[in-house]
């Protein structure tokens, strides 16, 4: 995490945003040694689905629409 000084921030603040947004790393602006400040980049990376992604990957075995499960359940015995 960086610290800056906030007239630091305050003379290259757009700067600052910029390549906050570029680095992905949060800063730290204190004043006279203090911090009092977190700015933190909002990262959209949201990865888009790929539908049928998973296609071929599976291999269904039996009827999945009428299914009898009675005979794995205890309390059915």
């Amino acid at each position: 995490m960086k610290n800056m000084v906030i007239s630091d921030f305050k003379a290259k603040c757009i700067a600052v945003l910029k390549g906050a947004q570029h680095d992905g790393e949060p800063i730290t602006i204190t004043w006279h040694g203090h911090p009092i400040a977190r700015m933190e980049p909002i990262l959209d990376k949201a990865t888009p689905r790929k539908f049928g992604a998973l296609r071929g990957m599976m291999r269904i075995k039996g009827d999945i629409v009428h299914t009898d499960a009675s005979s794995d359940w205890e309390m059915n015995q």
